[in-house]
């Protein structure tokens, strides 16, 4: 079995990064069925209903990035500290697990019920990720790190499209049933179950734990952690400046993915079936945009390949605004799939790049911090323009159902304001000095 070197000098084996894939393969299936296919309608159309359930989604998905915003660094520091990012994400993987199948239990007007859930799962879900792709770093050398984060994401791109063929044939042939609707988050439990055992038992974690100073514990490390990188990142301009462009670019990416799945079904009458298959063709070319933007970012920068895919992106939300129909929006899903994977893969995998070894847990922790801003702010913005807009149009004479397609149709340029401006502000960051920094900090700690 071939070996490679990881930047930090360790070996990592064929059979880890599949672990690490696979991981990928699992977590994606519930961001398939939780985010995008099933829930966020299901929450919407039918423990909701109405715009109010556009707004609802949009501020409970806030909520949940702003608990994972505060704890996010903090538990990358004291991950680093410890030497324990697999214990957390095993961790925060069953707390996903678990209330993912528990969304069964959520009807019609049990709100307080399904936001309650949800929020649990969202937490363990996103929380996890901050521990899953800070092993990024002990698993791929500098050179490779955009051609195995792309691999990893079409990977979990192709868990996406699994898991959706899977719930596919029941809710088709029970014409969408909701007690069929409600089993398929726990399928998609199970599914995230078994795809992560392959991590937790294969995977080596090659950080050592530090012992603890006298009258510390590690909390009180990881704030002094968090202090000293603050205080250090003078020396990582690059990095911040990189970070405050993808808390505005990452706004359009969340809303897109978050609200996908209600703009289908309020713009284009689209059922749950339909919906489903829409997301199996987003999430194969998604695969197909991980490859090729993991491939891209290789030879011709992070920041090249990310300026292609956010323009790409933008070109599709514009192209959505003037769409009239489902095979207009199913041809959009399909573009946006290959652009939206290269906005993610490319920006985890400039991350690792920028992170000095022995801080990988704090990086992507404050990757993690400026995600989950960006999260709860650009859904809260969508949801209440999408509420807002439609009683404004609602005023102006519309009918209820007309007006609902107004509100949501002209809140997506929202999406492509978010992009254009993230963008703007990475042209001022220097990759190649980025790069360096992370060098000379590696040197200068020898």
């Amino acid at each position: 079995m071939t070996a490679n070197a990881s930047s930090q000098g360790a070996m990592s084996t064929k059979r880890e990064r599949v672990a690490w894939y696979l991981y990928d393969f699992g977590n994606s299936a519930y961001a398939s069925v939780v985010l995008l296919a099933v829930y966020s309608a299901y929450f919407k159309n039918n423990v909701v209903g109405g715009a109010e359930g556009s707004r609802l989604w949009g501020l409970t998905i806030s909520i949940a990035m702003i608990l994972v915003a505060i704890a996010a660094p903090i538990m990358g520091a004291i991950a680093d500290y410890s030497g324990a990012k697999k214990k957390f994400l095993l961790f925060f993987t069953i707390v996903s697990v678990l209330f993912t199948a528990l969304l069964f239990f959520t009807q019609k007007g049990t709100i307080a019920l399904a936001i309650g859930l949800f929020l649990l799962a969202e937490i363990g879900y996103r929380v996890a990720q901050v521990f899953y792709d800070a092993l990024l770093p002990e698993i791929a050398a500098p050179a490779e790190m955009g051609r195995v984060a792309g691999t990893g994401w079409a990977v979990g791109s192709a868990g996406g499209i699994v898991i959706l063929l899977v719930i596919l044939p029941p809710i088709l042939m029970t014409d969408s049933n909701l007690i069929v609707v409600r089993g398929a988050l726990v399928a998609t439990a199970v599914f995230f179950a078994l795809s992560a055992i392959p991590i937790f038992r294969w995977l080596k974690e090659r950080a050592q734990p530090q012992s603890l100073p006298h009258g510390e514990n590690y909390l009180s490390v990881a704030f002094k952690q968090l202090k000293e990188t603050i205080q250090a990142a003078r020396g990582f301009k690059e990095f911040l400046k990189f970070m405050l462009a993808y808390l505005i670019y990452n706004e359009g990416v969340i809303i897109a993915l978050d609200f996908a799945a209600i703009l289908g079904a309020v713009l284009f009458g689209l059922e749950q079936t339909g919906l489903i298959i829409f997301f199996i063709i987003v999430q194969a070319t998604n695969v197909v945009g991980a490859i090729m933007f993991g491939n891209l970012q290789d030879r011709i920068g992070g920041k090249r390949a990310l300026t292609i895919s956010i323009m790409l992106m933008v070109a599709c939300i514009l192209a959505l605004y003037f769409a009239q129909n489902q095979t207009h929006f199913f041809i959009i899903g399909a573009v946006v799939g290959v652009a939206m994977a290269g906005v993610q893969s490319v920006s985890r995998a400039m991350v690792a790049t920028f992170t000095p070894p022995g801080k990988s847990g704090e990086f992507f922790g404050f990757f993690a911090l400026t995600g989950r801003t960006s999260s709860f702010i650009g859904p809260a913005v969508f949801g209440f323009l999408a509420a807002e807009l439609t009683l404004w149009y609602e005023a102006q004479g519309q009918s209820l159902v007309l007006a609902e397609q107004s509100g949501h149709r002209l809140a997506t340029l929202s999406i492509a304001a978010f992009l254009i401006l993230g963008w703007a502000l990475m042209s001022f960051v220097n990759e190649k000095k980025a790069r360096e920094a992370a060098t000379m900090s590696t040197n200068s700690a020898k």
